[in-house]
């Protein structure tokens, strides 16, 4: 009796969506070459796997183009069997080297992918946070000019209360006033130690000279830097960690190996000549 209840509901669900219960494409295919289906379904299962491309591209505009790369990959296909390509030593010998290949990436997929957990995610961060070491950032805007003689005259105004971001949109040869936080190493070495010297709120009393011309420099903010959020870096926690987990890898099996090397003549080589 329960049976028959689920079987109504289906029908039911069925009725009242009919949109949803008719196969995408013509009964689920996309496409026939020469009697060889091409399915929606594959063309979704490879857009579903791209994440980059689907925030880029929704599935019905990616669709008809999908459609003409899969059936030009058909084309091509049946055209290379006719011509007995697939029995070919040469078609053999790569597709022996493809299927060591695709072995080799899905083992290394597999073991990284049981190393790098969310709990050795969580360890690597920590570390990370416990040797950060703060430096000292400083948020800065400026204005640039050719010579020092207008940057002396910039100064003067700034001296008698002008607004400084009017005086940049007028003089400067930037057109990028603000410049964010930066720390030792970003700047110029002139630029930085002048305004390393410089309190918060105030501006240079003289000109700043550096191979880019004259800069009157303005310090909105001091501050020390800080360790970033583990959502802004987990994607490089994770990179270091499947370095790590590979080099674990091949570690592991070269234990487990029995390996002799020969040079050309014949000789075994000796571990020297290996690095």
């Amino acid at each position: 009796m329960q049976k028959k209840y689920l079987a109504l509901a289906a029908v039911s669900i069925l009725l009242m969506n009919p949109l949803n219960a008719a196969a995408e494409g013509k009964n689920g295919v996309a496409a026939v070459v020469n009697g060889q289906k091409i399915t929606v379904s594959e063309i979704r299962d490879a857009y579903n796997a791209n994440p980059e491309l689907k925030k880029k591209v929704p599935f019905d505009e990616f669709y008809p183009k999908a459609v003409e790369v899969y059936v030009n990959g058909a084309i091509l296909y049946q055209a290379a069997e006719k011509d007995k390509i697939t029995s070919s030593a040469d078609y053999k010998q790569q597709l022996k080297l493809a299927k060591e290949e695709l072995a080799r990436k899905l083992y290394l997929e597999k073991k990284v992918e049981k190393k790098i957990t969310p709990k050795a995610v969580e360890e690597f961060y920590k570390g990370y946070k416990a040797n950060f070491k703060p430096e000292k950032e400083i948020k800065a805007s400026h204005i640039l000019v050719k010579d020092e003689s207008t940057a002396k005259n910039i100064i003067a105004k700034l001296n008698k209360g002008e607004d400084f971001n009017a005086l940049a949109d007028k003089y400067s040869l930037d057109k990028q006033a603000e410049l964010g936080y930066f720390n030792k190493g970003v700047m110029v070495e002139e630029f930085w130690d002048a305004a390393d010297t410089m309190k918060k709120g105030t501006y240079s009393k003289k000109p700043v000279k550096t191979q880019f011309g004259y800069h009157i420099i303005k310090v909105e903010d001091i501050r020390d830097t800080k360790p970033l959020p583990l959502s802004k870096i987990e994607p490089q926690i994770k990179a270091r960690l499947t370095q790590k987990a590979i080099a674990e890898t091949f570690e592991e099996i070269n234990k487990n190996s029995k390996v002799e090397r020969y040079d050309l003549k014949g000789k075994p080589m000796k571990a020297a000549e290996l690095k």
